[in-house]
């Protein structure tokens, strides 16, 4: 007569307790690569969003709400800034280096500084599309093709 210790189904190695804890990391696996695919997105579109939703097609050179926002004295220029820091959070999640998210927080500081000076800042604005860069340094260093190219 087997007792409680050695039935398969009390012991430690039973293939149901195996099964569980094999459909429990699969589970955790499709919600690691939800969790990923959702930042993509949000960085994706956010990116769009700040540096790409408009064109003007004689000059074929999009443009977003950065240097729009720009336009606003003070507040303009740090909203835009706050929202690059969210991204840099969003690529940190997705395993960014510290050495990329120096350069993208880098990237951010020289668009917020330079933005700053009245008429040539919201030139700046307009050229450089810091969140742009940013997202294309993320995807060449993490080598995932998911970046919109039409944001040119």
């Amino acid at each position: 007569m087997p007792t409680m210790a050695t039935s398969p189904a009390f012991h430690p190695r039973s293939s149901q307790r195996g099964s569980k804890a094999s459909s429990t990391r699969r589970a955790s696996a499709r919600d690691s690569s939800a969790r990923r695919d959702a930042a993509r997105q949000r960085l994706t579109v956010l990116t769009r969003l700040m540096d790409g939703v408009f064109e003007i097609p004689l000059l074929k050179r999009k443009f977003g709400l950065d240097p729009l926002i720009g336009l606003v004295p003070v507040v303009g220029d740090l909203i835009p800034a706050a929202i690059g820091l969210y991204l840099v959070h969003e690529a940190r999640e997705l395993g960014a280096s510290r050495r990329l998210q120096a350069k993208m927080i880098g990237n951010l500081l020289l668009d917020l500084l330079v933005g700053a000076v009245p008429v040539l800042g919201d030139f700046f604005d307009f050229m450089f599309r810091a969140h742009h860069r940013n997202l294309k340094l993320l995807q060449k260093e993490l080598g995932e093709p998911w970046i919109d190219d039409d944001a040119r």
